[in-house]
């Protein structure tokens, strides 16, 4: 049995028939069994048509799809996201990842393109927010990370040992910015990190909010909030106040006008909250409009820091990786989270 998927934006022909399906005709879940796909694509950090370029699964192949290594249902119903530190990535990072984007459109790529309005989300603070998806969303998670990587050539890299579990992300606008107008820079709002040193028993949840910035900016950087635990400048064993590998938590994102609501909760910890206006800066240093005229995506899963990329003075720690998903697996330099709960927009 064959199947047509849409990978990295072509179709890859006879890829062996959805893999919810035994060689034997026997079925077992994949992760559609459990979780609304409808307005998902995943990425994972393989190239299987040779094509240069990451796959890429979205539209009606998402009802059938599931990857052993990278994308599938434990033996609880738990959606797993596992990815190795050096793989195949994304144009625009250095960082592998097995991670899903909201994609509003669905199925409908004859009339709606990636880049449309109607694939993307806005605040109310945008021009032309009526011609968005929609204005605001919600993105709602409940899982555990089960493994961070363990081997870092820096350790004192702020990404070592971390990943990223969920994030809003702005669209990049190359037009916009070459005419310098002061977004579209393609920056994120928020990342929710889960950080652990392989020396210590509990590790830190904290997100980080990216200033609004052109690349090139000086003060484009990533300011962290504590959840649980640590922020990644402190390297300290944060003890019972951090979440344990194997420890339940949930994050809430809700964006309802301009305000970004947030919150986090654990059975062994106090509730964390935050209200963040994203049509203002959030210091001096900041865009004094913060995130007012972009436009939005939902990210989850397990996007990796942990890069093999040693160069750049803060994104490169030098982590170990042979590029084999196996060897990399047993010799721990892997990622790995699994979902219990994933909501986008309440679905």
């Amino acid at each position: 049995m064959k199947k047509t998927l849409v990978l990295a934006g072509s179709i890859l022909l006879a890829l062996p028939a959805a893999a919810n399906v035994l060689d034997n005709g026997v079925s077992h879940p994949v992760p559609a069994d459990k979780f609304d796909m409808t307005n998902w694509k995943i990425t994972i950090p393989s190239d299987i048509n040779k094509d240069g370029k990451v796959d890429e699964i979205e539209g009606v192949a998402m009802l059938s799809y599931s990857h052993e290594n990278f994308f599938h249902l434990d033996k609880d119903g738990n959606l797993v996201f596992e990815v190795q530190n050096k793989a195949i990535t994304t144009k625009n990072s250095k960082n592998a990842r097995s991670e899903l984007r909201q994609m509003p459109r669905g199925a409908d790529f004859d009339n709606i393109l990636t880049d449309s309005k109607l694939n993307q989300w806005a605040l109310s603070s945008h021009p032309q927010a009526d011609q968005y998806s929609a204005v605001g969303g919600t993105l709602e998670a409940t899982l555990k990370v089960n493994h961070v990587s363990l081997h870092a050539k820096y350790p004192n890299k702020f990404p070592a040992y971390s990943v990223v579990v969920g994030q809003i992300h702005a669209k990049g606008h190359k037009d916009l910015i070459a005419k310098n107008v002061g977004y579209g820079y393609g920056n994120e709002p928020i990342k929710i990190f889960y950080k652990k040193f392989p020396d210590h028993e509990y590790g830190s949840v904290f997100w980080n909010y990216e200033r609004n910035l052109a690349k090139n900016d000086p003060n484009r950087e990533d300011i962290a909030y504590p959840v649980w635990g640590n922020t990644w400048e402190n390297p300290a064993e944060p003890g019972k106040a951090g979440i344990a590998l194997g420890e339940e938590f949930s994050y809430s994102i809700e964006v309802k006008g301009t305000i970004m609501h947030l919150t986090f909760k654990s059975a062994n910890h106090d509730t964390v909250t935050y209200d963040i206006d994203l049509s203002k800066g959030i210091d001096a240093k900041d865009n004094a409009i913060g995130y007012a005229k972009d436009d939005f995506y939902f990210k989850a899963g397990a996007y990796g820091q942990c890069s093999t990329q040693e160069a750049h003075p803060v994104w490169g720690p030098g982590c170990k990786g042979t590029g084999d998903f196996a060897i990399d697996k047993k010799n721990g330099d892997y990622n790995s989270v699994s979902f219990s709960a994933l909501k986008l927009n309440g679905k």
